[in-house]
C-alpha cells in the first residue's frame, strides 16, 4: 500500500515489520489496554503476528490501520487509521475508524490529528460512504475525540461483556 498521510505534526504511513518494537512499546502497557479488554501483549512475536494481520488487510481491502510517525523527531507515536471491521459488530461488517497511542503521547492532540486525517481520507480519497467507530462507553478521552471529530452518536452495542458507544458519520461530499 503506498499512502502516506501528512498533518500539522505527523505522517500517517503504513506498517512495516520494523515497527515492531514501538508496537510492542505500546501494546505490552496496561494501562493502554484497560479499555481494550485488559489483555496487553506478552511478546514481541505477538505484535509481529498483528503487523502481519494489518498487512494482510492492506492487500486484502486496500485499507488498514497507519503508523503515526512525528514529523519534528520522528518518534513513532502509534497508530491511527480506517479498517475493515469484521468483528466487532456482529451484524454488519464497516469501515472503523481507530487509533492507539503509547501512554507519553496521550493528551497532546495526536490522537485528534490523526483521526480528522483518517476520516478525511476516508471520505475524500476512499470515497466511503459511511464511517463507524465504537469506544467503551468509559473511555472519557476516546469518547470525546470522536465526538470532536464529527462522528455522531448512533446507540450502544456490548462487545465481550463491554458496553461500547456507536458512532457513524456519512461522507459529507457524496
Amino acid at each position: 500500500m503506498n499512502i502516506k498521510i501528512e498533518t500539522e505534526r505527523l505522517f500517517l504511513r503504513p506498517f512495516e515489520m520494523a515497527d515492531d518494537k514501538d508496537l510492542y512499546e505500546m501494546d505490552s502497557n496496561p494501562k493502554v489496554h484497560i479499555y481494550l479488554g485488559n489483555n496487553p501483549v506478552k511478546s514481541i512475536e505477538q505484535v509481529r503476528e498483528s503487523i502481519k494481520k494489518v498487512l494482510q488487510q492492506y492487500s486484502d481491502f486496500g485499507v488498514g490501520r497507519l503508523a503515526i510517525i512525528k514529523k519534528d523527531t520522528g518518534e513513532h507515536v502509534g497508530w491511527a487509521g480506517l479498517k475493515y471491521e469484521q468483528v466487532l459488530r456482529k451484524e454488519f461488517d464497516y469501515y472503523d475508524l481507530g487509533y492507539r497511542l503509547k501512554e507519553r503521547f496521550w493528551g497532546h492532540g495526536y490522537a485528534t490529528e490523526a483521526a480528522i486525517a483518517s476520516r478525511d481520507y476516508g471520505f475524500k480519497d476512499l470515497k466511503l460512504k459511511e464511517i463507524g467507530a465504537a469506544a467503551d462507553v468509559d473511555h472519557i478521552a476516546s469518547n470525546t475525540i470522536l465526538k470532536k471529530i464529527g462522528m455522531q452518536p448512533s446507540g450502544t452495542f456490548t462487545f465481550e461483556g463491554e458496553l461500547c458507544n456507536w458512532y457513524t458519520l456519512k461522507n459529507p461530499h457524496l
